[in-house]
């Protein structure tokens, strides 16, 4: 049995059309809200826009926020636990998470 690896961009490859794309989709901008507003890890359960998501249509919301560079996953047992990557987007990108985080849902 393989463990899962997870892709998570290094800050320099972090890039905005990377960002604004994954931030375009409704649920995943709920799910970085979630985790902006926690300032903890949360499991993708946790941070799930929505009760009774599929797990299949969570992970896709997940792995595209992370291969994006907004968050950073982490297994914790048979759990996985993401954190807003919030330092590296506001090193890259000054204010921006701020001012997308402001704008109502």
């Amino acid at each position: 049995m393989s463990m899962a690896q997870f892709v998570h961009p290094a800050r320099d490859e972090i890039t905005l059309a990377g960002v604004l794309g994954a931030l375009a989709d409704p649920m995943r901008l709920r799910i970085v809200k979630s985790l902006a507003a926690q300032k903890d890890c949360m499991s993708c359960t946790e941070a799930a826009p929505c009760p009774g998501m599929a797990k299949s249509t969570l992970s896709n919301h997940f792995r595209i926020l992370r291969e994006a560079g907004l968050i950073r996953t982490s297994k914790q047992g048979v759990q996985h636990r993401n954190v807003l990557r919030e330092d590296d987007i506001n090193a890259r990108f000054p204010k921006l998470l701020k001012l997308i985080l402001s704008f109502p849902d």
